[in-house]
């Protein structure tokens, strides 16, 4: 009678891991998603940075002593105003919907991460090396981008500076990657294609296979189980996409904290982060007796009550407001006094207006000071907000005023305005 077989107990056996799925034509299909879907999100990303215009101020910039890595920041542009709602959605989009392509990536070459000897050549050492980096990386920055889009804070220290060196140690690693493996992925493609079948690739591991010796039975095939992790990326689409726009796709984004309906009705009824009792504001400091607009500049300094401004030239601009965690509002009516007027009132021409430091009445919280490029303050577009739709913002929207830019990130949007600064920064 023969010996019934045991299969291996321990993970460095090839034996041990029995899924028939498992393959190089499989892996390399999801590489090849991943290689195109992550190298946008890192450029979005990157651009996401720039944005917040971090070499204007200290104030704007949350990730210190970035050095070489801000080589490439230039100055964040007005036109198109969507331009920010544009990039960082589809960033935060992407990520969700990568999720399910990059947790099956990781399962299929998991047999990888426990061949033995660590290291046989010092190429093989380099994509052992790269591939820590790789994973340890990919799982940090979707886990705290993650986290960040929900709201939930639950990582050490400032997200900003986090995410940022996390990203160049990650895509650090994945461009050594996808430099060793690119090439053998894609003849693992075009193999599979010409009807060659799936094979190990050339130069690859002999000894550790991703291709079992010894498959268990076939549950799905592996075209079956890419349609499974599409099906996935595609649900995680539908439900988040809609965050980034406004109108009826909004109610489908049921994984996104501002997606959903919209959280009240009547001209205030549309998403916000923070509100007046969040950031420690008193009812008493936004009365119209009490509240004063403090506006400084060459010729001295100006106080403004909320009547008074409201009895200078008024104009209106429809502009979303977009957030950092990919979601935006739809283009909401402001109206109120152009930044570059208020800078006339201080000792400067409206077409020569300077940089600008925003503060708030905001007592904790990140961004209660924020600055403002001079291309920004001398937008037509650009307004310190008193109304929205047709009526006075309400506290949580930054009332008595705020500002509005075009194509800025949301929390330079600065809410509840008690000092603008003008000069060079």
């Amino acid at each position: 009678m023969s010996r019934l077989h045991t299969p291996p107990v321990s993970p460095t056996s090839p034996g041990f891991w029995r899924s028939p799925v498992r393959g190089p034509w499989f892996t390399s299909v999801l590489g090849l998603v991943l290689l195109g879907g992550i190298t946008a999100m890192f450029v979005t990303g990157l651009l996401s940075y720039a944005a917040y215009n971090p070499d204007l101020a200290p104030v704007n910039d949350k990730t210190p002593d970035k050095g070489l890595l801000g080589f490439y920041l230039f100055a964040w542009p007005t036109h198109p105003y969507w331009l920010y709602r544009l990039t960082q959605g589809v960033h935060v989009t992407l990520g969700i919907t990568l999720i399910p392509v990059l947790l099956a990536k990781l399962w299929s070459v998991v047999p990888k991460l426990f061949a033995l000897p660590p290291a046989r050549s010092l190429a093989h050492a380099a994509e052992r090396i790269s591939l820590l980096f790789l994973v340890g990386g990919v799982l940090f920055e979707f886990v705290t981008g993650v986290l960040n889009v929900q709201l939930d804070y639950l990582f050490p220290g400032s997200f900003y500076p986090l995410h940022f060196y996390g990203a160049w140690v990650f895509f650090a690693a994945f461009v050594v990657h996808v430099v060793l493996r690119a090439p053998a992925a894609v003849r693992n493609v075009r193999r599979m294609r010409a009807g060659n079948g799936p094979q190990e690739e050339a130069g690859g591991e002999p000894d550790f296979p991703l291709v079992s010796p010894e498959p268990a039975e076939p549950t799905v095939s592996r075209r079956g189980a890419l349609w499974f992790v599409g099906g996935g990326s595609l649900l995680l689409f539908g439900t988040t996409v809609g965050q980034s726009f406004d109108g009826p796709l909004r109610r489908t984004a049921l994984l996104a904290p501002h997606g959903g309906a919209d959280p009240g009705s009547g001209p205030g009824g549309f998403q916000i982060n923070k509100t007046a009792a969040s950031r420690g504001i008193r009812a008493v400091e936004m009365r119209e007796d009490v509240w004063r607009l403090v506006l400084t500049g060459p010729s001295g300094t100006v106080r403004l009550s909320r009547a008074e401004l409201l009895e200078l030239p008024l104009h209106s601009s429809a502009l979303p407001i977009a957030c950092v965690e990919g979601w935006s509002t739809g283009d909401q009516w402001w109206r109120g006094v152009r930044i570059r007027e208020l800078a006339v009132l201080v000792g400067y021409d409206a077409e020569a207006a300077p940089d600008v430091m925003v503060e708030s009445l905001q007592r904790h919280g990140a961004f209660r000071k924020a600055a403002l490029r001079s291309n920004q303050v001398r937008d037509p577009r650009s307004l310190l907000a008193l109304d929205v739709n047709g009526e006075p913002l309400t506290p949580d929207h930054g009332y008595p005023a705020r500002i509005i830019v075009p194509a800025a990130p949301g929390v330079l949007n600065t809410k509840w305005v008690a000092r603008m600064t003008f000069g060079d920064l």
